[in-house]
């Protein structure tokens, strides 16, 4: 199909995870979040009370990057972040747990966070290129699976700060494939152009997370 900016923007989790982002930066995104139409803003828990001020839902992210954090670490930084205003958690799930096939690990971790969170939007970063490098398209399938059982709303690709790489079509197709219509599927990670928005999109992606989200909204106009 065709996609409008409008339609695109209202996608988007406009994105800020840079270790040096300032809390003026953060309001500067927020502010620009909203004058661009964006679903959500995308930050470090310690900025979520800076990202409200756009007005806008704002998500996140926890066990980030590595998700080497301990279950009960990534349920109360989920927890604080709530409290703090965030209505969305992208949480990281323990890439090593998956790749050795504890799939069980990954949907405890996931089932703790959830527990510790029961209103949120709660979606789960799954590192789909590393899995997809390290393992194979099974092993992506299982983890989405377990991301659903364990009472995630979304399945996320990627943190963008993994060197196998972040979103690509194929990740999604197979995450939206897997999740069947259940969950949303976030691209995130790597998207830098209207032309792989859109291929995302058209892919199966429900929410797309961008930190260049006034570039790809431009060259759809």
């Amino acid at each position: 199909m065709a996609w409008s900016r409008e339609q695109v923007a209202a996608l988007v989790d406009h994105t800020l995870l840079k270790p040096e982002a300032t809390a003026a930066d953060v309001v500067a995104v927020a502010e620009e979040a909203a004058a661009l139409g964006a679903y959500a803003v995308c930050v470090s828990p310690s900025m979520v009370p800076n990202a409200i001020a756009g007005g806008l839902p704002v998500a996140a992210v926890v066990g980030f990057p590595s998700g080497k954090h301990m279950p009960e670490i990534k349920a109360g930084e989920a927890t604080l972040a709530v409290t703090f205003g965030a209505a969305e958690i992208d949480m990281v799930i323990d890439l090593g747990a998956a790749v050795a096939g504890d799939i069980d690990a990954v949907r405890s971790e996931i089932a703790a966070v959830r527990a510790a969170i029961p209103t949120a939007v709660l979606k789960v970063i799954v590192e789909s290129a590393a899995l997809l490098a390290l393992t194979d398209d099974k092993t992506l399938v299982e983890v989405c699976r377990a991301a659903e059982d364990a009472g995630a709303d979304f399945v996320k690709t990627s943190t963008g700060f993994h060197p196998a790489g972040g979103a690509s079509v194929e990740a999604v197709t197979l995450m939206a494939d897997a999740v069947g219509g259940r969950l949303g599927v976030k691209a995130s990670g790597g998207i830098r152009s209207a032309e792989a928005a859109v291929a995302m999109l058209d892919a199966g992606a429900t929410r797309l997370g961008l930190s260049g989200t006034r570039a790809v909204l431009d060259a759809l106009d």
